[in-house]
C-alpha cells in the first residue's frame, strides 16, 4: 500500500505477536513452585509490585529472586524463576521466523521492544529460542529491552528512545504489537501500528501492507 512505502524500520512485540502468551500457564508455574498468590502480579501487558520492578528494571533479577523467596516462604533458584515465566510462551511459530527472514532479506531493518525480564530473556537469547538452534538476536537488528531499559509500554518515552536509537523518523517506523493500548501511543508519536490478537497470523496482513508476496 502506498502509505506504507516509506517504511524502512519494523519493530515488533515479542509476547503475543512472535509467540502466544498463556497467562494461565505462567501461573500454574508460579504456583508449582510455591508462589501462591501470583494472581496479584501478573497481567498479560504490564506486571505489577516486584514483578513489575523486575521488568521495569526498578529491582535485578537476583533482588527479584530474594524478594520473591521471602513472599513464598520458600528459596526459590533462578532456574526455577526461569521455568515459571517461561509458562508465558504457549506455542512459537514456524511462519514468524520465516517472516522476520524474509523481510530482513527485503531490506527492511527489524527491532523488538518488549515489556521483559532477565528470565525470560535468558531463554529468548539462548539456542533453545526457535527449535531451530536460534536465539533473538538472529532475527533482529536490535533489542529495546524494558528492564535494560528502565521504563516500560506505553510510556511514550519509550518509543521516543526506540526511535532516537532507529535514527529514523515516526513515520518510517511500523510498529507490530498485540496490546492496542501500546500501540495507541506508538501512534500518538506518528508510527504506524499493526494491532494482531494475541497469537493470531500477522504475517499476511504485514506482506499487504507492504506489498510483498507471502509465501
Amino acid at each position: 500500500m502506498k502509505d506504507y512505502d516509506n517504511i524502512t524500520n519494523i519493530v515488533f512485540d515479542l509476547g503475543g505477536v512472535i509467540f502466544r502468551l498463556d497467562k494461565e500457564l505462567a501461573i500454574t508455574r508460579f504456583k508449582e513452585i510455591g508462589v501462591t498468590n501470583v494472581e496479584s502480579y501478573l497481567d498479560d501487558y504490564e506486571q505489577k509490585g516486584i514483578f513489575g520492578e523486575l521488568e521495569s528494571g526498578a529491582i535485578s533479577a537476583k533482588q527479584y529472586c530474594e524478594q520473591l523467596s521471602q513472599i513464598a516462604q520458600k528459596e526459590l533458584s533462578m532456574d526455577q524463576l526461569e521455568y515459571a515465566w517461561t509458562g508465558y510462551v504457549a506455542e512459537l511459530f514456524q511462519r514468524n521466523f520465516d517472516a522476520l527472514v524474509k523481510l530482513r532479506n527485503c531490506g527492511y531493518r527489524l527491532a523488538l521492544l518488549s515489556n521483559t525480564n532477565p528470565f525470560m530473556m535468558h531463554w529468548a537469547l539462548s539456542e533453545r529460542f526457535d527449535g531451530n538452534g536460534h536465539g533473538l538476536k538472529y532475527y533482529f537488528d536490535h533489542l529495546y529491552l524494558s528492564f535494560e531499559m528502565g521504563m516500560m509500554k506505553p510510556n511514550e518515552e519509550i518509543f521516543k528512545t526506540m526511535l532516537r536509537g532507529e535514527k529514523v523518523p515516526a513515520q518510517q517506523v511500523l510498529f507490530i504489537d498485540d496490546s492496542s493500548r501500546n500501540c495507541a501511543a506508538a501512534a500518538s508519536l506518528g508510527i504506524k501500528t499493526i494491532n494482531p490478537p494475541n497469537g493470531s497470523d500477522w504475517t499476511i496482513r504485514l506482506f499487504e501492507l507492504l506489498g510483498l508476496q507471502s509465501d
